[in-house]
């Protein structure tokens, strides 16, 4: 699809990308419901989990990825050649060649003119749709990795389950990388980024996928998690796409801090010792 796409329209715009983004996360839904539907012919909803009854752990997949997003933009600032920026100059740099200059004009007068920082704005609007629009297209993603791949480890360890299915959600990404999506300046790297990028983040979600027994959780937190990543770079100036933002060195290094205190809960708080058993 992603070759399609570059044969007739070449490198995608700004709206051309997110059209293509948004289609290519529902494969993996796609792919699930023949494989489930027309070859397993299985039922889909208790198999994978499909299930909308609330527990804390929704509001925990809710609220954790904008807590990473803060903790990104602290450690971006810890760099040396990255340095605070309240009027959002880095964030502006990065959309000069995407804008025309009386675009960009337009967006810095909008930008004076709202009562509150566009940050705090950006928090609550994605906080919204991530619970809600972008959650739909979570769900295109997660019904496959925590739902249909998920069930297929079971038995595995939850460590080796997370890392396979880590591995493949982010090869996954892989032509929309090669595109220019998440690390335009450099995109081959940018492949084994993302790669170990989803490596990481697998285990907290597979994590949030056990404790709230749902793939509707995991949905909401992947939705989330598209919807507040940006929030990472606002505030922010220097770096490249390698260092900072989300999917940065400095969004790694907060989803491994998340990682470990998730690993220390589960061995020295919860009842339910999940890292160290099967998935089942």
């Amino acid at each position: 699809m992603v070759g399609i796409f570059y044969l007739i329209a070449g490198k995608p715009g700004m709206l051309s990308g997110t059209i293509l983004a948004v289609i290519y996360m529902f494969m993996p839904m796609l792919s699930t419901l023949i494989v489930e539907k027309l070859i397993y012919k299985e039922p889909i909803k208790e198999n994978l989990r499909i299930s909308f009854k609330i527990n804390k752990w929704f509001f925990v997949a809710w609220l954790i990825t904008p807590v990473i997003s803060f903790l990104t933009i602290a450690i971006s600032l810890l760099f040396p050649d990255v340095e605070y920026s309240h009027e959002m100059t880095g964030m502006i740099k990065r959309f000069e060649g995407m804008f025309t200059p009386e675009q960009m004009e337009q967006m810095k007068k909008s930008m004076e003119t709202i009562p509150v920082h566009p940050l705090w704005l950006s928090l609550i609007q994605g906080l919204f749709a991530g619970a809600t629009v972008n959650a739909v297209a979570g769900f295109g993603e997660e019904l496959g990795w925590r739902g249909f791949l998920f069930k297929e480890y079971k038995g595995y360890s939850f460590w080796k389950s997370s890392l396979l299915i880590g591995f493949i959600w982010g090869i996954w990404h892989a032509p929309l990388i090669l595109l220019g999506h998440n690390y335009p300046q450099h995109p081959v790297i940018g492949v084994f980024m993302m790669t170990l990028w989803c490596m990481l983040l697998a285990p907290v979600f597979n994590y949030i996928r056990i404790k709230s027994n749902s793939v509707i959780a995991a949905s909401i937190m992947h939705g989330t998690l598209n919807a507040t990543a940006g929030i990472a770079i606002m505030v922010i100036d220097g770096g490249s796409d390698l260092t900072v933002g989300m999917t940065g060195i400095a969004g790694m290094i907060a989803w491994l801090i998340a990682l470990l205190l998730l690993y220390f809960y589960d061995n020295k708080i919860s009842k339910d010792k999940i890292m160290s058993s099967p998935l089942n």
